[in-house]
């Protein structure tokens, strides 16, 4: 369905006396009760006393918008007017620590932290979960709204609803969390919050005086957030007397200090040295640590039921961690959570590492990031060409572009990446009468007299590699998408084969809609002309389905003179060495070995049409 519109060491038995005595270039003092921070992060405090906030003073939220719409902004002032960091003019995305996310601007993990704020004589304890906005990690807000009972829904006044504000509005419904609306940028020129305002109370069914208008460039009326956080925004129903019963929403993983789990406690109390066992593994850990995200890691003494913070308990394999597993004390067995729905991969790429010999670290690259973002499906695959290498599943083209990012900043890891493909049913039979169908519109909604949301159809294949950008391209910008997976449909589709000198190159092959395949092919091959490399010899590039060459682009071969030497004699001496030149040419182009360099991989994934 589609809707257009610091790092804390942990000592090994190896280095665990060099560990002891702190040193003193990263550790100014160590007073009792204070905790050894992580390298480069805030200065030593003590231990909060989290027991000192009873359940009714907590709130559990989370920022839910469409891109761009200034969530991470937002989550900056909040930190900001609640002390959590210093107000400077540097802090900017404060919560996006992945090198990715600042470099494109955008957020690509939902981020834990805990804030404390005094309202009317009390002191409060806010945990904020900052989350991603681009549909490709709408995944990652689905988890981060089981450890909230309320969400901010932030709208741009001048874009107004787009659709991932609609996607992520009902994600908060269907989880029957409290809803405060927030209209951002009223400083903007072009700002209309009456008409934002409108849009909300029509599509959402909120009252227009419910809506709270602010900029978070600015810090207006930021403040009137935090109150309605604590007026409208219920505690979390949970029990301190019962049994532990943890939440594991999201985790990280420390070569030092093995898995860092993000839990939301819905029951009892956990604690340093505590026994605990996993729901899913069955297996039993001492806990080493636990703390609040403020907004980096913090050692507490406790957390207690209806908090939101991090548990380290020496879970050193990747498989051991799993999201959505539930945690609970050994001698005290509880009933599982419900956990979360399986991510639905809707875009599929071969990942292969550049050279055999780094098959090992990528492997574990790709264990390790797959634990951060438990969205993305790994299978193992193999290529005559490239060799071992796996094949993953994402949630969309923008997914599998960020996650690739991740490997080669985070993991130093280079990889070639295969044509990006979406999954099929196929049907063997003789004869293939399937009747065509590219796209069905379902419904149509005029959110106000300026803005209308369609819904379509619409086979995944046709938008898997360029129809965001051409839809943006199209709209000046103003358009947006959301989509669900609704099934699989008949249609007529043909296998396209890719062929260097006649060799077919497995990579390239894909599967296209059988009115497209000449187009496809076509486009294909003139690309490949303009990447690959030239030649000793003439390199043919032809796209074939089965039999039948539909496409054809010819790479000239360098041209030696072998002429050069002849200064005068007989023209059959020329003639002689034309000949030997013409069968050595030919010989080269049985023998001579292509090989595809990795950027002309990119250059026609990336500019390939719609199929």
């Amino acid at each position: 369905m589609w809707t257009l519109v610091g790092r804390t060491l942990a000592p090994s038995a190896a280095g665990a006396a060099r560990l002891l005595s702190p040193c003193p270039r990263h550790v100014a003092a160590l007073e009792p009760g204070a905790t050894r921070r992580p390298f480069g992060t805030a200065e030593l405090k003590e231990k909060p006393d989290m027991s000192r906030f009873p359940v009714e003073d907590i709130r559990n939220f989370s920022i839910i918008a469409h891109v761009d719409h200034g969530k991470s902004t937002l989550a900056d002032r909040l930190l900001e007017l609640t002390g959590t960091i210093d107000k400077t003019k540097k802090n900017h995305q404060v919560l996006d620590k992945l090198q990715v996310e600042r470099e494109r601007g955008i957020t690509v993990k939902a981020q834990t932290a805990t804030l404390f704020y005094s309202f009317e004589g009390k002191q409060y304890l806010l945990n904020l979960i900052d989350t991603p906005g681009h549909v490709d990690f709408s995944y990652e807000v689905s988890r981060s709204l089981s450890a909230c009972q309320g969400v901010l829904l932030v709208v741009d006044a001048n874009e107004g609803i787009q659709a991932q504000t609609v996607a992520n509005f009902f994600l908060a419904f269907e989880a029957q969390l409290s809803v405060i609306p927030v209209i951002n940028k009223i400083d903007l020129k072009n700002a209309d919050p009456e008409r934002v305002e409108k849009q909300i109370e029509k599509v959402f069914d909120i009252p227009s005086d419910e809506c709270i208008k602010i900029s978070a460039k600015l810090g207006t009326n930021v403040d009137s957030v935090l109150q309605a956080v604590i007026k409208r925004i219920p505690p979390p129903k949970v029990y301190r007397e019962k049994p532990l019963r943890a939440l594991v929403f999201d985790s990280t993983f420390d070569q030092y200090r093995g898995v860092i789990a993000n839990i939301a406690l819905f029951g009892g109390v956990v604690s340093k040295g505590d026994k605990i066992v996993s729901a899913h593994t069955k297996k039993t850990y001492e806990v080493n640590e636990v703390g609040i995200l403020n907004p980096n890691e913090q050692s507490t003494h406790k957390l207690y039921a209806g908090q939101v913070g991090f548990l380290i308990a020496g879970m050193k394999d990747v498989t051991e961690a799993q999201i959505g597993d539930t945690l609970y004390l050994h001698n005290h067995p509880v009933e599982p959570l419900p956990g979360f729905k399986s991510a639905k991969p809707m875009v599929f790429a071969g990942v292969y590492p550049v050279d055999q010999s780094e098959y090992n670290n990528l492997k574990g690259a790709i264990e390790k990031l797959t634990l951060n973002d438990s969205s993305v499906t790994v299978h193992r695959d193999s290529s005559l060409a490239l060799g071992a290498g796996w094949r993953l599943g994402f949630l969309g083209l923008l997914h599998m572009e960020v996650f690739n990012q991740r490997l080669e900043q985070e993991y130093n890891a280079s990889v070639i990446l295969t044509t990006p493909t979406v999954p099929y049913k196929a049907v063997l039979s003789s004869a293939r009468l399937i009747k065509e169908r590219r796209a069905t519109q379902e419904n149509m909604i005029f959110i106000d007299e300026n803005r209308v949301m369609l819904k379509y159809i619409f086979p995944l294949n046709e938008i898997v590699v360029d129809f965001y950008d051409t839809l943006k391209s199209l709209s000046s910008g103003y358009a947006s998408f959301d989509y669900e997976d609704a099934g699989y449909q008949t249609v007529e589709l043909t296998k396209m084969d890719i062929l260097l000198n006649g060799n077919i190159v497995e990579e390239l092959v894909t599967v296209v809609h059988k009115e497209k395949a000449y187009t496809v092919g076509k486009t294909i091959c003139e690309r490949l002309k303009d990447s690959l490399p030239r030649q000793l010899f003439e390199i043919a590039i032809q796209a074939a389905v089965g039999s039948k060459v539909i496409a054809r682009e010819t790479v000239k071969a360098y041209r030696k003179n072998v002429l050069a030497k002849c200064y005068g004699g007989d023209i059959t001496r020329k003639m002689k060495l034309l000949k030997r030149q013409t069968e050595g040419k030919k010989k080269l182009r049985k023998i001579g070995n292509i090989e595809i360099p990795k950027d002309a991989f990119i250059k026609v994934l990336k500019t390939q049409p719609n199929k």
